[in-house]
């Protein structure tokens, strides 16, 4: 839609100057390979459907009834499959609102926080919105967080692990280096695609005052469509987003979530089955890539990073979309000569293999 600059004299001056974030794209279109948004190419635990469908089942009028506003059981199974406490634990509607409340709790100081040049694109979306002062550092040649650019003063630190688009994981005792040399700062480790063979920082929560661990259901549980997020901190850091939640939205959580996500937290041994499929499937394609000429970043995610010398990347992008495969292309300094490709079943990729094979590079 094109609004005029005269329409837009009833928006917020703010808001006029915003910048919103492109989630990746959502078509509808037939026979379409969509490896685009890192969803998880596995339905979620049969005991999540059957869960919603108690729901309904337990009453005819639940519907009208407000949801659990503190969502206590999806908390307290949080906390038994995390090995933490309830009080240490946070949840709200998708891991993007808990990084909504995340920036609005901690970022906003006088000091400017610290991220990567190469992340998720919310950062600075949030960091606009919420007039968060911020400093980039780049990651090195190899595309990786330099430790030690973030031993300097600042007023909070926030990096995605494993990195995205990247997919590139730091370990937990580099994490907890930039823990040490920032006790006066919030660190916020994103853990979006932790499951899919990083380490979590949440063993470090219990040492370190400062730390906040954010993750979501929606890549590894397949529980994307629902929309459920949480943080894991010390009872003072939580008692702040519990603040800014209340301040915004008492009611952040429907039935249907909070019994979906429940029951997918209690069904460890499907959840951990089907991310070892990914892993599986990402290993194999990863060395199918590579075989033809790609060069793949080292990922510990649902998803790759890969670049082709002999070819554009954008070009690359669209003549997949031309095969009904449709891809992530970034057209952003430093990798837009990549594209992040979500890992799908072995089916799905090998579709991929054979078209770049056959189609594409032949």
């Amino acid at each position: 839609m094109n609004i005029t600059t005269e329409q837009m004299r009833f928006w917020s001056p703010e808001v006029r100057e915003l910048e919103p974030y492109i989630p990746g794209e959502q078509p509808k279109i037939q026979n379409l390979l969509k490896l685009n948004t890192n969803e998880n190419p596995y339905p979620p635990s049969p005991k999540v459907v059957a869960a919603v469908q108690a729901v309904l089942a337990d009453s005819a009028d639940v519907l009208r009834l407000y949801p659990d506003p503190e969502a206590s059981a999806l908390k307290h199974a949080i906390a038994a499959q995390q090995n933490v406490g309830v009080a240490n634990v946070f949840v709200g509607n998708g891991s993007d609102e808990v990084l909504a409340h995340i920036f609005k709790a901690f970022f906003v100081q006088q000091q400017p926080i610290l991220y990567p040049d190469i992340t998720y694109s919310f950062y600075p979306v949030y960091s606009q919105f919420f007039a968060v002062k911020t400093k980039v550092l780049p990651l090195n040649d190899d595309f990786e967080i330099v430790v030690d650019d973030y031993k300097q003063a600042n007023g909070g630190i926030i990096i995605t692990n494993p990195n995205a688009p990247t997919s590139i994981a730091l370990e937990v005792s580099a994490i907890e280096e930039v823990l040490q040399a920032n006790p006066n700062s919030v660190v916020v480790i994103d853990e979006a695609y932790v499951d899919f063979g990083a380490q979590s920082a949440v063993s470090l929560v219990e040492k370190y005052e400062n730390l906040v661990v954010c993750q979501t259901t929606s890549k590894s549980r397949s529980l994307a469509g629902l929309r459920v997020g949480f943080a894991i901190a010390q009872p003072h850091l939580i008692a702040a987003l519990e603040a800014v939640k209340n301040s915004f939205n008492s009611y952040p959580m429907d039935r249907f979530a909070i019994a979906a996500a429940v029951a997918s937290f209690e069904d460890q041994a499907y959840f951990e089955a089907q991310c070892q499929k990914v892993i599986a499937s990402r290993d194999k394609l990863v060395m199918e890539l590579e075989s033809m000429g790609f060069k793949v970043l080292p990922s510990k995610a649902n998803f790759i990073f890969a670049s082709l010398p002999s070819k554009n990347a954008g070009e690359l992008a669209a003549q997949l979309r031309e095969q009904g495969i449709i891809v992530r292309y970034f057209n952003k300094p430093r990798i837009n000569q990549f594209l992040r490709i979500t890992i799908g079943t072995d089916e799905q990729n090998q579709r991929l293999v054979d078209s770049l094979k056959n189609d594409i590079l032949a």
